[in-house]
């Protein structure tokens, strides 16, 4: 059985996010603990994202939303600690005028291939990185790409609940993985 592990971007994902719904109903699912979810610190949520892949007795996966989509691409460098593979879910344009001063150490990700398999789910109204952006970024990571429609943010306030369709697309994310190994 794989962990996977849940990480939120700013605010840390609350009750009607997708992320907290899916971590209520999974007990594979666990979510990381920086220090501060609101003056995220690229070197605390590095740390975190560490412990909690440690603490996976095998290659976890990662589920980011938002910035923490940009943690995995800042982390996957630094780490040598293996996972299985990386759901990024509305990955934010650093360059974007809507991109929060608070999460500033965050920008200037890595434009390398990412060294684990990676899907990027993408919204085409999403304030913090337009499809264009997401799907640069997927070329540039080597990333699959979904795209899902008109979404926003694809967070708490685009109204998908337990978000079922994100979960088919991490089931098929996760089966394909496994296929592979």
């Amino acid at each position: 059985m794989t962990d996977i592990i849940i990480l939120p971007g700013i605010g840390g994902s609350g009750e009607s996010h997708w992320q907290t719904h899916w971590e209520k109903t999974d007990p594979q699912m666990r979510r990381f603990q920086p220090s501060d979810w609101d003056r995220p610190n690229l070197e605390d949520w590095t740390a975190a994202l560490e412990r909690e892949v440690g603490l996976s007795p095998s290659p976890p996966l990662l589920v980011a939303h938002s910035l923490a989509c940009l943690l995995v691409a800042h982390w996957q460098e630094a780490s040598t600690l293996p996972v299985a593979g990386a759901f990024l879910v509305a990955v934010p344009d650093p360059l974007s005028q809507a991109f929060p001063e608070e999460a500033q150490g965050f920008a200037n990700p890595p434009t390398a291939k990412l060294r684990m398999p990676s899907l990027i789910v993408a919204s085409s109204n999403d304030p913090f990185g337009t499809i264009g952006y997401q799907r640069g970024r997927a070329q540039a990571w080597g990333s699959g790409l979904v795209e899902i429609g008109a979404v926003g943010h694809v967070n708490g306030q685009s109204g998908l609940g337990g978000w079922p369709h994100g979960r088919d697309l991490l089931t098929t994310f996760a089966s394909g993985i496994a296929a592979a190994h």
